[in-house]
């Protein structure tokens, strides 16, 4: 009997030390090595080490001592050049990672945000020690997005795999699920039978010949704030009207994601304590179906701020219950809404069924006009209306300058003439026409002769989303207007603020600072151009190998990155293919026509891996 149970004794332990190590085997493969790249690193991890302002995991042979990438591209004698084997590939959870809009990160770091006034949908970039560093892997399933025009109406289920918004919103006609697709029948909120219909309503409203809202190219840009998944921006780029739709990374989550994947210009953002990130007078109309946002809270904060962006002279197109219930609470909102407009000189241009249009004044008469002591007061004198970046709200009235009272207008040419027309605001800078013309043709050889040696790998329909990522004037996007695309042009927050001449030509873009994580979806652009923004975050002190993990993040599959740069970043950028899955497609000298002599271009393909 006792050797009966000193065996059973010896098969039990022997069973208990497989399971610990298949345990331990298990937890091995989950978490990764060194040899395979590891899993996705939590935020927080007491085992991370450094790279750049990045973090790896595993073992290192550096001694002990942590890994740290230069900020430099060029080293200098005696420098040692270490260039990772790899970059980690995150887990699948993180496949949709936007770590500047993050709301782990929020939890983790324990932020004190208030709620109430959507401080939580704002930008909280992760710190140096909370960033991740390895490449964002496409969904199971992944496939290269349907082309342009047809995205607009269809894109694959398997690209963004979220169907809760086709069963919430199956009444309004937001989208559908047929089969491996999901299809957009044009449908929103307010617009269940299509936003065709209603952009040609708001126009009948105005009076616009033909009902068509672009009113003979007078209105060209647009800002569409809580878009859905933008169907209303979708449809007005057929009267050559471009939007920037904009909704928060909110319940509806994945809605810019939509919106960027069937080809629709869009940005995640919230009308929340900070200023957009666009400058004064940057739209003719501004609008919002059933977007949910409680305009009269902090003395009409989020108003004013539409005012700041709307040119002289814009609209605002608002369709809620407010404008036509007739329960109590409703006609409160109507009757405090009213007021509110009417002391910023806004005045009504049209109201029909469940729709008002407000129109902003085109001078300062009706501000001076106003009782001393009326609120909202005036901006102060030194308050910069384009100033944003990080900038807060002021429950305040920008009004117009000298110059532009006197004008009782924006003075811009229409649509199209107004994409070559020298605008006002270029004085701003100290710009000449000549100076301007100059800077449009010079890019329209450059651009050209990006799509020669592009020309083996794409057609008319290979890409659709660009970015610009130092637009300076615009003439990268413009240059491509006869092309099937557009173009999210990028000015950084340091150097000077022409993103106000990219809207006054009727483009659109963003105001970013490249050593912080962008405000999109991973794999939203096709194309990413970068003249010479390397060599600016090295003056900064930023790590170049964070930025090339961003722009793959943002890049899609088959994507492509034109870099124009100095020699020693386009080597630098070299030394990182392999570990990217990027592809060199051609290397050109800048040419001729470049104002900066020794620049190199150099284009890649982000593979499908």
């Amino acid at each position: 009997m006792r050797g009966r149970s000193d065996g059973g004794q010896k098969k039990r332990l022997i069973a208990s030390l497989c399971v610990v190590a298949i345990f331990l085997c298990f937890l091995y493969v989950y978490y990764g090595s060194s040899n395979h790249g590891a899993a996705a690193l939590e935020y927080g991890s007491r085992s991370l080490r450094k790279l750049g302002s990045s973090y790896l995991g595993g073992d290192d042979d550096t001694d002990g001592k942590p890994y740290e990438s230069s900020t430099k591209f060029g080293l200098d004698e005696g420098e040692e050049d270490i260039v990772p084997k790899t970059f980690p590939v995150c887990d699948d959870r993180h496949s949709e990672l936007i770590p500047c809009l993050d709301r782990h990160l929020i939890y983790q770091m324990r932020l004190k945000l208030d709620l109430s006034v959507m401080e939580h949908y704002e930008r909280h970039c992760p710190p140096p020690e909370r960033r991740y560093n390895c490449l964002i892997p496409p969904p199971p399933g992944y496939k290269i997005p349907i082309k342009w025009p047809q995205s607009r109406d269809e894109v694959w289920k398997a690209n963004i795999p979220h169907t809760h918004l086709a069963h919430e919103k199956s009444d309004q006609n937001w989208m559908v699920v047929k089969g491996e697709k999901i299809v957009f029948p044009g449908g929103g909120t307010h617009f269940h039978y299509g936003a065709d219909k209603y952009i040609a309503s708001i126009a009948n409203m105005l009076n616009f010949s033909h009902n068509n809202l672009n009113n003979e190219g007078r209105i060209r840009t647009v800002l569409d704030v809580g878009c859905g998944v933008a169907s209303f921006g979708a449809y007005l780029l057929s009267s050559d009207i471009i939007a920037m739709s904009l909704a928060p990374n909110d319940v509806h989550q994945n809605q810019i994601q939509f919106a960027l994947e069937r080809g629709i210009p869009a940005y995640l953002g919230v009308l929340g304590t900070k200023r957009l990130p666009y400058p004064s007078r940057s739209f003719e109309l501004a609008h919002c179906s059933r977007c949910r946002i409680d305009w009269l809270q902090r003395d009409g904060i989020l108003l004013l701020e539409l005012d700041r962006l709307l040119r002289p002279g814009g609209y605002f197109a608002y369709s809620s219950p407010e404008a036509y219930a007739q329960d109590e609470e409703d006609l409160r909102i109507w009757r405090e809404m009213s007021a509110l407009v009417g002391r910023m000189c806004w005045r009504i241009a049209a109201k029909r069924n469940q729709t008002v249009i407000w129109q902003k004044p085109l001078t300062n008469d009706c501000y001076m006009e106003r009782e001393p002591g009326t609120k909202p007061p005036l901006c102060r004198s030194d308050d910069d209306p384009d100033a944003v970046w990080g900038v807060a709200m002021e429950a305040c009235i920008t009004p117009y300058s000298d110059h532009h009272h006197k004008a009782k207008g924006s003075g811009l040419a229409p649509w199209p003439a107004r994409l070559t027309s020298p605008p006002p605001r270029l004085a701003d800078f100290g710009y000449s026409s000549e100076m301007f013309e100059k800077d449009t043709e010079t890019w329209r050889h450059l651009v050209e002769s990006y799509w020669n040696l592009l020309s083996p790998r794409i057609e008319a329909d290979t890409v659709r989303n660009l970015m610009d990522m130092k637009a300076n004037l615009g003439s990268f996007g413009a240059a491509l207007k006869s092309k099937n695309v557009w173009v999210m042009n990028v000015v950084p927050e340091d150097g000077p603020n022409t993103l106000k001449v990219i809207y006054d030509r009727g483009l659109i873009g963003t105001t970013h600072d490249w050593c912080e994580a962008f405000s999109t979806y991973p794999r939203t652009y096709d194309l990413l151009h970068a003249w010479t923004v390397f060599s600016d975050i090295e003056k900064k002190g930023c790590s170049g190998e964070d930025l090339l993990l961003e722009m793959d993040r943002i890049l899609r599959p088959n994507g492509f990155v034109i870099i124009r740069d100095k020699q020693r970043v386009i080597n630098f950028i070299k030394k990182y293919l392999s570990v990217l899955h990027w592809e060199a497609v051609a290397t050109a000298d800048s040419g001729a026509d470049s104002d900066n002599e020794g620049d190199v271009v150099f284009i890649v393909q982000k593979k499908l891996w």
